[in-house]
């Protein structure tokens, strides 16, 4: 598959420099929509490096209420300049819980009327102003700026992509000119409704490749004012480039696992092919109303400004369609696509396909667009940790013998507590690495990606994140150790050593369930902190009680030597596993970010129940 993607690659390169070598027209627009794709990049970059965690400090404070939403969607464009960029962010915070789904919905509709803002400079600017000569200074002034620290370099960065963006305009228009009629379109008038669906067709085709409707645009206003569109084929062009920019987020939306992220873009998807289709059947009636609106401003004859007048009147048609059905389509979505029931046990392969070698346990929650935002990061790491937190308990239940529903119980089966080993059970070394070592990288790895500066809060709780994971592994690898011994003295009759190893059994099961109830717990700090404190106490006076016992038996010749130190070792492993586990309870208490996103997660299943 890799080969053949290279291969596709190699071709489409040597296609494209055969036709730069024919045609220096075609090379002019390549490279000025390079440019400006490149200057595009830069900008958001450097804003996401200058803003750091404000962007989402302010999205926190921006969607308390429907309007604030719209206001932050349309903020969030103008100053990114991609209205695909703000959606995937959307997508990425209302994944992790971050935002809920109606809050999501009201960003959406913002981030199409901030689209349009873009256009509109283009269309001002005009064919005939060139922007190279501001583009000059600016990147002298960009590149001066990463020599003076972090955040200089951050604003070089953004003056940067403003310069590329200007070159490139300049360049697209070079481009075009110099075509000529060799790239004329105005003579095409295949009838009416299918040569608007062609042109809407090719708007569409050139965002999805580009993955920018704003360059689709730019396109379009240089072929506009160079003469080789007419002004009816730009506007199907905008209806398609609208969208095209869905299909991202779609695409996006689709591959993550979380379901509140594949509503949105479901949202996205539905409002953009809607106002599209409505933009496209009323395709007259609106080029009509926007040649009435131009003629008294005497834009009549300005082509330009009429098609950033359009984008702007069917973008603004769409969300007075669909501001009114917010809170009913955020309904229809949850209906549509319902929560996943979260399986009670996620270990769930026999015995008997040890052999067969299963695929190895992935992360669930961890996707690359939540690397786009330091607290969209965060919250799927809390996510991941909580899924890695599940299976290391059930990976420590198996190495105990035990089915992994007695986690549920305060007080396991005695007869189960008993019981010898059933034949063909669980390894740990098997369950570690097929269900643990898999996710652990993948967290390891996820977090090793994040390039967004974070401030000091984050960065600590990042390292809390790590340690926990590790303490999770850890607790993991003290139960493969346990299990050695556990399984070949449960196998043995009934002797001091096998009561011995009964008693470390039912004890460590019990530390389980009251470590698993205390991680789902919703108790006050307080309260919560009392109850750990118990459970240190338990713990200790377990361990100090069961060495006395040992030494009493080996007094009494009940134990020997060997078998006690055995004892001891595995009791030391005990202690281990809880204190592994007691160290990430404690972790996730002390990161006031673990409580707040674990609380909007909580408002966000709240908000599902309630739908």
């Amino acid at each position: 598959m890799k080969s053949l993607r290279w291969v596709m690659l190699l071709l489409v390169a040597m296609g494209l420099i055969a036709s730069f070598w024919f045609s220096q027209g075609w090379l002019q627009l390549c490279a000025g929509l390079a440019i400006f794709l490149f200057g595009m990049q830069c900008l958001e970059e450097g804003l996401r490096q200058l803003a750091g965690s404000k962007l989402e400090q302010i999205l926190g404070r921006s969607t308390s209420t429907p309007f604030k939403s719209l206001l932050f969607g349309v903020g969030g464009t103008l100053l990114l300049q991609s209205s695909t960029l703000v959606s995937l962010l959307t997508i990425a915070f209302i994944s992790t819980g971050l935002i809920q789904l109606a809050g999501g919905i009201a960003i959406l509709f913002g981030a199409n009327l901030g689209a349009t803002s873009g256009i509109w400079l283009l269309a001002l600017a005009g064919q005939n102003l060139s922007l190279s000569p501001l583009a000059l200074p600016l990147l002298v002034f960009g590149v001066l700026a990463g020599f003076f620290g972090p955040r200089s370099k951050a604003a070089g960065r953004i003056v940067l992509g403003i310069a590329f963006i200007f070159l490139g305009i300049d360049q697209i228009k070079d481009g075009f000119a110099s075509f000529g009629d060799g790239l004329d379109m105005t003579g095409y008038q295949e009838g009416g409704w299918r040569g608007a669906l062609l042109f809407t067709a090719i708007g569409m085709a050139i965002t999805v490749v580009l993955q920018s409707s704003h360059a689709t645009l730019m396109l379009t206003l240089a072929a506009l004012a160079g003469g080789q569109l007419e002004l009816g084929q730009s506007l199907a062009i905008a209806i398609g480039s609208n969208v095209g920019s869905s299909v991202t987020t779609a695409f996006v939306g689709s591959l993550g696992g979380n379901r509140n992220g594949q509503r949105l873009a479901l949202a996205h998807v539905l409002f953009n092919i809607t106002s599209g289709i409505l933009a496209f059947c009323l395709l007259g009636p609106l080029t009509w109303l926007v040649q009435a609106l131009a003629e008294p401003l005497g834009l009549g004859e300005n082509s330009l400004i009429q098609l950033a007048m359009f984008h702007t009147l069917f973008n603004a048609m769409g969300v007075a369609l669909f501001w009114p059905l917010q809170t009913r389509l955020a309904q229809l979505l949850i209906r549509w696509l319902p929560e996943r029931s979260e399986p009670q046990v996620l270990i769930t392969e026999l015995a008997s396909e040890k052999v067969a070698e299963p695929e190895r346990t992935r992360a669930r929650y961890l996707n690359e667009r939540a690397l786009d935002s330091v607290e969209a990061a965060s919250g799927a790491v809390v996510q991941e940790l909580g899924h890695l937190g599940r299976l290391s308990l059930e990976v420590i239940c198996h190495a105990l013998y035990l089915p992994v529903d007695q986690l549920a119980r305060a007080k396991g089966d005695d007869q189960l507590l008993q019981a010898r080993p059933a034949r063909g059970s669980f390894e740990a070394e098997h369950l570690y690495q097929f269900h643990i070592k898999g996710v652990y990288g993948d967290l390891l790895s996820f977090m090793g990606r994040m390039e967004l500066p974070m401030d000091e809060a984050h960065q600590q709780f990042w390292v809390s994140c790590q340690l926990a994971a590790l303490q999770l592994v850890d607790a993991v690898k003290d139960a493969k150790h346990l299990q050695k011994n556990l399984g070949h003295y449960l196998d043995a009759p009934p002797s001091a050593v096998r009561d011995a190893y009964v008693e470390l059994r039912r004890h460590l099961l019990a530390t389980l369930h009251e470590v698993r109830e205390l991680a789902r717990s919703d108790l006050p700090e307080e309260a919560w902190l009392a109850r750990l404190r118990w459970l240190d106490e338990q713990a200790a006076n377990f361990d100090a009680k069961f060495r006395q016992r040992l030494f009493a038996e080996v007094r009494d010749g009940r134990l020997d030597g060997l078998q006690t130190s055995s004892l001891m070792n595995d009791l030391g492993y005990v202690s281990r596993i809880f204190q592994s586990l007691r160290n990430v309870l404690m972790l996730g208490s002390e990161q006031a970010l673990f409580r707040e996103l674990r609380k909007f997660g909580e408002e966000q299943e709240s908000l599902i129940r309630l739908s």
